[in-house]
């Protein structure tokens, strides 16, 4: 079976016992917490993934970055995922669970990417749209792009909205290129 799904079925069974003991948003925080930890160090994957090392010492590293500070749910988690020889795919189970998390709260995130820092009002209108076009609430990511030189491009999904002048000189470029009169003279 692929890593992919089963990440995906712990996530959800993960999910289920969260909602099952009402501690859906503690276990959320948690897996927040693991995923920011993961990201900030690659050895605590490294550690997660390698199969020389022994599953009680990847339970001790888990216990010892994790153990006070998330819910013994979590915990339990950790230890029955680990236990079973699956330590590596605890990462991708923690991105599934905040997918599916954000899909059972009817939330979506989006992603603007523009060549400028949006202002408040920019970054509203731009969460308002998305809202209303989705019916969701919407997470927003934003990043600055110097080279889209003004303008900016929105992901929503596997949906794209590109208004950029960049892409606005390259398909310009692209007609004028393509155009014979134009190029003959």
């Amino acid at each position: 079976m692929s890593e992919i799904k089963v990440a995906t079925r712990y996530a959800k069974s993960l999910i289920d016992l969260a909602v099952e003991n009402n501690s859906l948003e503690e276990v959320r925080n948690d897996m927040e917490l693991f995923l920011q930890a993961c990201r900030a160090s690659s050895e605590l994957q490294a550690v997660l993934k390698n199969p020389i090392i022994s599953l009680d010492k990847k339970i001790n590293v888990l216990k010892d970055l994790f153990a006070s500070k998330v819910n013994a749910i979590t915990s339990a988690f950790f230890a029955i995922v680990v236990n079973k020889g699956r330590a590596g795919i605890l990462y991708g189970t923690a991105k599934e669970f905040i997918n599916q998390y954000n899909l059972k709260k009817g939330i979506i995130k989006a992603s603007v990417v523009s060549a400028s820092a949006l202002t408040a009002d920019a970054e509203k209108q731009i969460i308002d749209m998305v809202a209303k076009a989705t019916g969701k609430q919407v997470i927003l990511e934003k990043k600055v792009n110097p080279e889209l030189i003004g303008g900016f491009v929105l992901t929503v999904g596997d949906k794209q909205f590109d208004a950029s002048i960049m892409k606005s000189l390259k398909s310009l470029k692209n007609e004028f290129s393509s155009n014979y009169f134009v190029s003959a003279l």
